[in-house]
C-alpha cells in the first residue's frame, strides 16, 4: 500500500495506510506516555535513597563518636541540648532529653539508623517515614528552631521531605512490595 494517495486529501497514506506523519506522532506520544508512567512510578526512589543514606550516615556518625554520648564536653549531646534549651520552641522537650542525655543520644542514633535502613530497604516504609518525620520535627522544634531565616535550618526541609514517603510508602524496589506480593500469592 506504500505510495497510494488518500482519495480525500491527495496525501501519501504511507505503509500503514495512515495519513502522513500521524503514525509517528501517535508512536511518539505512546513512547512519551510509557516514559512518563515509568518516571511517575519511580519518582520517590531518589528521595528514598537520599533520606535513607543520610539517616544511616547520621546514625552511624553518632554511634562512632564517643564524645557525642557524653553528658558534657565539646560535641556532646548534653552540651548541645543545654545550648539550645532557651531558644527552642519546646524547652520541656529539651529538659526531657537533659534528664538522660546519653540515653537520648543513643535513642536518636539508633532511631536514625533504623529509619534509614527501613527507608533504604523499603521495609515498613511508612513507619520508617513517620519515624524520620518525628525525628526531624523534634530536631526542628529544638535544635534548629533558633535558625533565622527559617529556611537555613535543614530539619524543617527534612520534615517536609518525609511527608511524600509517609503518604506513598515504598511502592517499588522494596521489601514491603515483595512481602505484599507473597501474601497475594498465598
Amino acid at each position: 500500500m506504500t505510495g497510494q494517495k488518500d482519495a480525500g486529501s491527495g496525501k501519501d497514506r504511507g505503509a500503514e495506510g495512515t495519513g502522513g506523519d500521524s503514525g509517528h506522532v501517535v508512536e511518539r506520544k505512546a513512547t512519551f506516555d510509557q516514559w512518563r508512567a515509568i518516571a511517575s512510578r519511580y519518582a520517590l526512589l531518589p528521595l528514598r535513597i537520599f533520606l535513607g543514606v543520610t539517616f544511616v550516615y547520621a546514625g552511624l556518625d553518632k554511634l562512632t563518636d564517643p564524645a557525642f554520648f557524653a553528658d558534657t564536653g565539646s560535641g556532646s549531646i548534653g552540651e548541645m541540648m543545654r545550648g539550645v534549651r532557651d531558644s527552642s520552641a519546646i524547652p520541656a522537650l529539651v529538659d526531657l532529653a537533659l534528664n538522660n542525655p546519653t540515653g537520648f543520644g543513643y535513642a536518636i542514633a539508633f532511631g536514625e539508623l533504623a529509619v534509614g535502613l527501613g527507608t533504604l530497604f523499603g521495609l515498613f516504609a511508612r513507619l520508617a517515614a513517620l519515624g524520620g518525620a518525628l525525628i526531624s520535627l523534634g530536631l526542628w522544634l529544638t535544635v534548629s528552631w533558633q535558625v533565622h531565616p527559617y529556611y537555613l535550618g535543614n530539619d524543617l526541609a527534612y520534615l517536609m521531605s518525609w511527608l511524600p514517603l509517609l503518604l506513598a510508602g515504598a511502592p517499588v524496589l522494596s521489601l514491603d512490595r515483595l512481602l505484599a506480593e507473597r501474601r497475594r500469592i498465598r
